[in-house]
């Protein structure tokens, strides 16, 4: 069977104050335009649908609009989970009414699917808390996938019945996972892994979380799940959370991130969007490869010292969203801001760097120290213009004062 991996899209999400929303139709219809052409049998969507908790009117229609494409009309079925930017409530209100489509969301570890079969043909044969076993009418073999999308720790802790310190949160998890493999997963069925959480392979070290990406509580106070919790049984690990295409691991089980649809911040600048086919069969090994998104316009970061040579790449490339950074003795002037500003619809940071400076302070503020957060870089201001680091009860009001204006 053929199933198609997809994550991350992140409905509604802004660059800045630009709406990525028309750009987010696109690529939508582009991967329903490629779960047709490769005749896929199963949609799997690896959490972050929403950008919010309250995600806007025109992304919920996205959303429906987009499910009811990709299903065919309820002939192909689909499994969506909920990742760290979504509402549980609000991934799951309709789920009793998108299961008569074969479209299953799911966000608690506490929900158990019912059973039964849907108009579509399509059965859930048995299911438990984070697990679902499903039957498609032109398959004589079961599809199962142990179910995990993304809790915080106290959720976890509730869910699993579990009374455990955070340090052993991991475990537990991992545990749960074999416990339902062990009951519902042998060679005679698909078997498969669907979450969103921050995977590694164990030793090594977990690749920055992207600026777009609202940091997970990781689980345990660890700063990743390990690949080796994933169960042996399992035959592919659908993922989501990280932006760019990878596996994480392949052995003994291919554990990859699909990405995300579009680039959501300039940390992604220059990555290819992907979503991942897979053809499996029971007790074989899984296939899979990357199939390129093309839609949307890339994001661009890019620096330049010569105001012609900025108006000549602007010019031949009119079909992204630009960080631009401009190298000058002093400070952009105006008439140089205009220019650039003019030659380009999509340049959302504009950015001074200073160069030949007789004295170069250590803390001088970087490009790169952008994508630190506010405390740091009230931290390095203080120190640039003052000469000492701010005292405890200063950095208290600061992250006090910021806390209030961005709640989130």
């Amino acid at each position: 069977m053929k199933l198609l991996h997809t994550a991350d899209w992140h409905l509604g999400k802004r660059l800045q104050d630009v709406s990525r929303l028309e750009e987010q139709k696109e690529v939508l219809e582009e991967i329903v335009a490629i779960a047709e052409s490769h005749e896929v049998d199963m949609v799997l969507l690896a959490g972050d649908v929403f950008d919010t908790f309250n995600p806007s009117h025109e992304a919920v229609e996205l959303l429906y609009k987009t499910l009811r494409k990709l299903s065919k009309n309820g002939q192909r079925p689909i499994v969506v989970i909920s990742g760290n930017h979504d509402s549980t409530q609000f991934i799951e209100a309709p789920d009793p009414l998108a299961r008569e489509m074969g479209i299953f969301f799911y966000s608690r570890y506490d929900t158990v699917i019912p059973t039964g079969k849907s108009e579509n043909g399509t059965e859930v044969l048995s299911s438990d808390p984070g697990f679902v076993s499903l039957k498609l009418p032109q398959y004589d073999f079961p599809i199962r996938i142990i179910l995990a999308p993304y809790a915080n720790e106290l959720l976890l802790r509730t869910y699993l019945g579990e009374e455990n310190r955070e340090s052993e949160l991991r475990t537990v998890l991992g545990a749960r996972w074999r416990e339902l493999a062990r009951h519902h997963c042998d060679d005679s069925g698909v078997n498969l892994f669907l979450g969103h959480f921050f995977f590694v392979k164990e030793g090594e070290t977990p690749e920055p979380e992207p600026e777009s990406e609202r940091p997970i509580l990781h689980v345990g106070g660890t700063q990743a799940l390990h690949t080796s919790q994933i169960p042996n049984q399992i035959q592919y690990a659908a993922l989501g959370h990280l932006h760019r295409y990878h596996a994480c691991s392949t052995l003994p089980v291919p554990a990859v991130y699909a990405s995300s649809p579009l680039a959501y911040s300039f940390s992604e600048a220059g990555q290819q969007k992907q979503v991942v086919l897979i053809e499996v069969n029971p007790g074989k090994p899984a296939r899979y490869e990357a199939i390129p998104l093309y839609q949307g316009r890339r994001l661009e970061r890019k620096t330049f010292d010569k105001l012609t040579t900025a108006l000549e790449w602007l010019e031949a490339n009119p079909h992204c969203f630009v960080e631009l950074t401009y190298e000058t003795d002093h400070s952009i002037d105006a008439e140089t801001r205009r220019s650039l500003m003019k030659a380009h619809d999509g340049i959302i940071n504009l950015i001074p760097q200073i160069k030949n400076r007789e004295t170069e302070s250590d803390h001088q503020l970087q490009v790169r120290d952008l994508e630190k957060d506010m405390p740091s870089l009230f931290n390095m201001y203080y120190q640039s213009e003052k000469g000492q680091p701010p005292n405890k009860e200063l950095v208290a009001v600061f992250k006090e004062v910021i806390a209030q204006v961005d709640p989130s």
